[in-house]
């Protein structure tokens, strides 16, 4: 029987970026844990079907983290039908993809990565967490509690190893470009920034920062990170269930501006 202060009976969370690999085991996790969960992604058909079928007491809902008006929206939804919220998961993100492989060995480099993409990366991974944060932690704080969990990246506190991304005859045929790096490294510290401030008002910013999940890529990528990994493995979807609830419950109630990290060992080395 799951210990009470890991229980989120009756809480309500938001999960953003809800209907990506591990946004959907986020949202199984907290509903797992008793949670009523809103599911909120770019595709609304698909987070009402998602919520209906796998979850409990739950919703979807349509949410563009980029535009104020939508968070707007939504919070005003949430407070309708649940009024009010207690975890905010943070999950958004987009991770660079070229459009032509061939392409992207070239595009990839730092030295050719074009600005929109470095520009689109900073306005979902960072600004997104930063406007959903800004908007609905402050309803958190006229209520007086909340749980808002930001989710980082290794590639947030460690740079990418280039190496791994060689293909079996030592061509690189692609680079992790430097966005995706730079606004996880961000996420961290607006987490703490938010931590500090929101404190006094009862709510606890904390990060997840996760390690490769494997998803289809490559034998030869997921050889290499399994190599330099002490667990010998990328994660799988549901690996970081557990971390997510102790974040968003009680378990949790003296930890804030924390980074936890679950990556199998990857930073030891």
């Amino acid at each position: 029987m799951m210990n009470n202060q890991f229980s989120l009976k009756g809480k309500v969370a938001i999960v953003t970026g809800a209907l990506g690999l591990i946004g959907k085991q986020h949202c199984i996790a907290l509903n797992e844990a008793g949670a009523h969960l809103i599911v909120a992604d770019l595709n609304e058909k698909d987070c009402i079907e998602f919520a209906k079928t796998r979850l409990e007491y739950s919703m979807g809902h349509y949410l563009d983290v980029t535009k104020k008006e939508s968070i707007e929206e939504l919070l005003k939804d949430v407070l309708v039908n649940y009024r009010k919220i207690d975890v905010l998961v943070n999950n958004a993100a987009i991770n660079d993809m070229f459009e032509d492989p061939k392409a992207g060995a070239e595009q990839s480099k730092f030295e050719n990565y074009p600005v929109e993409l470095w520009q689109k990366s900073l306005e979902v991974n960072l600004t997104g967490v930063f406007l959903c944060s800004q908007i609905i932690g402050r309803h958190m704080a006229e209520q007086g509690k909340g749980s808002i969990i930001n989710v980082s990246s290794t590639y947030g506190i460690s740079a990418p190893n280039q190496n791994l991304y060689k293909d079996p005859d030592g061509i690189q045929s692609f680079y992790k470009p430097p966005a995706y790096p730079v606004t996880k490294a961000g996420v961290i510290m607006l987490s703490k920034y938010m931590a500090a401030y929101w404190g006094q008002s009862g709510i606890r910013v904390n990060t997840l920062t996760p390690g490769g999940v494997k998803n289809g890529q490559n034998d030869f990528f997921v050889e290499n990170y399994s190599r330099k990994t002490p667990l010998g493995r990328m994660a799988e979807p549901e690996d970081y269930k557990g971390a997510l609830v102790f974040l968003a419950s009680d378990a949790s109630a003296y930890m804030t501006g924390a980074n936890l990290v679950v990556d199998g060992g990857w930073g030891c080395w």
